[in-house]
């Protein structure tokens, strides 16, 4: 079948670390700041490439916004990878408005999309326009944030998201150092809380700092353990900066900041500047988490300011909503790995969850050059 061969061919571009199969091709070259291409894949992908089974059909992808590096890549690498097979794509970005991505969605359902990919803004608000692309008879995907509070969503495709969480909390539990006798202080910047994903990795999160906090070896000197003070709304960079100042304004005057447990690169960046602000230098840095591995995260890790991200390779997220959107398009069944743990209010959702991958200084070569995701070249701009 059409969609073997497909399946194949990107599994040889795959990341030996990661565990979701089918590597598709990387970003536009012209962006220089996307994930650099495989040549061995390529050419395999040139020489082998699938006859185009698009028949005309549309689909509409509607992402959150340009503002974040990854949302560029994911919607790069599923354009490409759906023209290739032969299909229209309306692929369109909301800037993180809210009215906008409905407004955009409501205009891909009047035009005649035959499937919709979500990357949801604010799931709660996209619930009437689902249930009109669902009475239009236009299945919908969910793309790597979990559409809410609706029967309307027939699969969903993302990472493992409390398994991002519990990967952040292991690497933190096994390089902190913490102990009773000699506790170190955290403090969590968590992802937006209209967003299901956040909710997950910071569940992940807490199940593996949980211990360390109860008998001391952890310190969270402001309290705000709970989710709801230590969300980021919109995972924004800047309101991560100002709460960081604030936190080390109120609590952290005569003593040090050791781990921030951020859900995400962008957070990273807004608590460096606070910490900048606030006179950390070299020698008292903390570790700082983060997840995407963008570039400059990358950057990051290399010269010692950021200690760790996930790295979640747009790529295979991209290629296996891709395998979905065929599925759905032909009447087949696509490949699913969790029927149990995303239950969105409504219904459980058919899930395929890739493998999320913890990248430090140890490996960012193996991982993401290796992987061909950024070059040498790239990171050393």
């Amino acid at each position: 079948m059409k969609k073997k061969v497909l399946a194949a061919i990107m599994a040889a571009a795959m990341v030996a670390l990661t565990a979701c199969a089918g590597a598709a091709p990387a970003a536009p070259a012209a962006d220089a700041a996307a994930p650099a291409a495989d040549a061995a894949a390529d050419t395999a992908a040139a020489d082998e490439a699938p006859a185009a089974t698009g028949g005309g059909k549309k689909v509409a992808v509607a992402m959150p916004t340009q503002s974040s590096e990854r949302w560029m890549h994911d919607g790069a690498n599923m354009k490409a990878q759906l023209e290739e097979l032969g299909y229209t794509v309306d692929l369109q970005y909301a800037e993180d408005d809210v009215q906008a991505q409905v407004s955009q969605i409501e205009n891909m359902i009047a035009a005649g999309a035959n499937c919709l990919v979500i990357a949801a803004i604010d799931s709660d608000a996209l619930v009437n326009v689902e249930q009109q692309a669902k009475d239009a008879g236009i299945p919908v995907i969910a793309y790597d944030r979990l559409l809410m509070n609706t029967d309307a969503v027939s699969y969903y495709a993302t990472f493992d998201n409390k398994g991002v969480g519990t990967k952040i909390g292991e690497y933190i539990v096994q390089h902190c150092g913490a102990t009773k006798d000699d506790p170190k202080t955290i403090e969590l910047f968590m992802g937006s809380p209209d967003d299901n994903n956040a909710h997950m990795l910071y569940a992940g999160l807490m199940e593996q700092i949980q211990p360390l906090l109860d008998e001391g070896a952890l310190v969270c000197k402001s309290g705000q353990l709970d989710f709801d003070s230590n969300n980021t709304l919109r995972w924004d960079q800047q309101t991560a900066m100002k709460r960081c100042e604030d936190i080390l304004t109120r609590y952290y005057a005569d003593e040090e900041l050791d781990i921030i447990a951020s859900a995400f690169d962008g957070l990273s960046y807004g608590c460096m500047s606070a910490l900048e602000g606030a006179g950390y230098t070299d020698a008292n840095w903390p570790m700082i988490t983060g997840q995407d591995a963008e570039l400059m995260a990358c950057k990051h890790i290399i010269s010692g300011k950021q200690t760790m991200s996930i790295y979640k390779d747009t790529r295979l997220l991209a290629s296996k909503c891709v395998t979905m959107v065929q599925a759905v398009l032909e009447g087949a069944e696509p490949e699913i790995n969790d029927t149990e743990q995303y239950n969105n209010g409504k219904i459980v959702v058919p899930s395929y969850l890739c493998e999320p991958v913890p990248v430090d200084k140890d490996n960012y070569k193996e991982v993401i050059i290796g992987g061909g995701y950024y070059t040498e070249e790239q990171l050393a701009e």
